[in-house]
């Protein structure tokens, strides 16, 4: 299941610890872009195009200028500035917000908050924070582990055996993500990062034995907060009647969140090292990314072969 988040200004004054100006009582604001609007323009008086859909925030600049309009053209800009629905206005530098600013504020019911950072240091902070809990995201029932770098996504039916798989892999040296639900977030155009819900973090559910915890039992580098999704690996059933790539040279995709990434259908049978599969699985996968194909080298060797004979 997907979703489109969004986040309250409430929850952005605690977390990024921001002093507030001015809050209406007993009323919530909510942020749905993640992108962020500086209004020199809109002080300037030109309001055509006008992102108040977004954070504002006034730094250095914008509040030197504004400073030198006179009263009445100020009073003029700040009525037609608040009188769009703008989630907050952050103020940075820890500047003075002047009396005619929480005037129009309280006059529209718009939230003014400060802050002592400089602002770009405020827009960088704030647009990591907002593409983090803004970003889609989605839960599937999976297990993520870094197998040498790459984020490995394992998938199948229950009980074919994925936990048990993982725990393999760090006991060979990996390190865990998440088992059973992976949440996974959109973070840019091309990437998905996975993480565990924080109640399952670091947690394994093992037939058998039941709840284990991997940074207690094989410590704290046995284990990681989030990674990146790289290449999915879906396991199945070894089946005889059905054909299994042997040469590597075909690639199928599986698309999470609109981004297609790289799959693998790995059959599962008794007496067949799954983990050392999905080991090798994640080295030819970097290896590919750093220009070298064994499939294709080895094609291409066949074919050379052939035509010398």
């Amino acid at each position: 299941m997907s979703s489109s988040e969004r986040v309250s200004i409430r929850e952005i004054v605690r977390d990024l610890d921001l002093k507030v100006v001015y809050m209406p009582e007993n009323k919530d604001y909510y942020v749905y872009s993640q992108d962020i609007n500086r209004p020199g323009l809109q002080f300037a008086g030109y309001f055509e195009d006008f992102a108040y859909e977004r954070i504002q925030i006034v730094g250095k600049t914008e509040y030197n200028y504004f400073s030198y309009i006179d009263e009445q053209k100020r009073r003029e800009v700040l009525d037609k500035f608040f009188a769009y629905e703008i989630p907050v206005l952050i103020v940075s530098r820890n500047l003075e917000v002047k009396p005619d600013v929480i005037e129009f504020a309280k006059k529209y019911d718009r939230i003014v908050l400060s802050t002592k950072r400089n602002t770009t240091r405020l827009v960088n902070r704030l647009s990591n924070y907002l593409d983090n809990k803004l970003a889609p995201q989605t839960t599937i029932h999976g297990v993520l582990v870094d197998i040498y770098g790459i984020g490995v996504l394992i998938k199948g039916e229950s009980s074919i055996g994925k936990s048990e798989t993982a725990l393999e892999l760090i006991q060979r040296g990996h390190r865990l993500v998440a088992d059973d639900a992976v949440e996974i977030r959109k973070l840019d155009d091309s990437m998905l990062v996975g993480q565990a819900p924080e109640l399952l973090r670091h947690f394994m559910e093992i037939r058998g034995l039941g709840i284990i915890d991997v940074k207690s039992l094989y410590g704290v580098g046995a284990t990681k907060t989030s990674k990146m999704i790289d290449l999915v690996i879906n396991l199945e059933g070894w089946d005889e009647n059905k054909y299994y790539d042997r040469l590597g040279l075909d690639r199928e995709y599986e698309q999470i969140l609109g981004v297609n990434i790289e799959k693998l259908v790995v059959p599962v049978k008794p007496g067949r090292n799954t983990s050392m599969v999905l080991e090798v699985a994640a080295m030819n996968y970097r290896q590919r990314g750093m220009g070298y194909d064994s499939a294709h080298e080895f094609t291409k060797k066949l074919s050379q072969l052939i035509d010398n004979k």
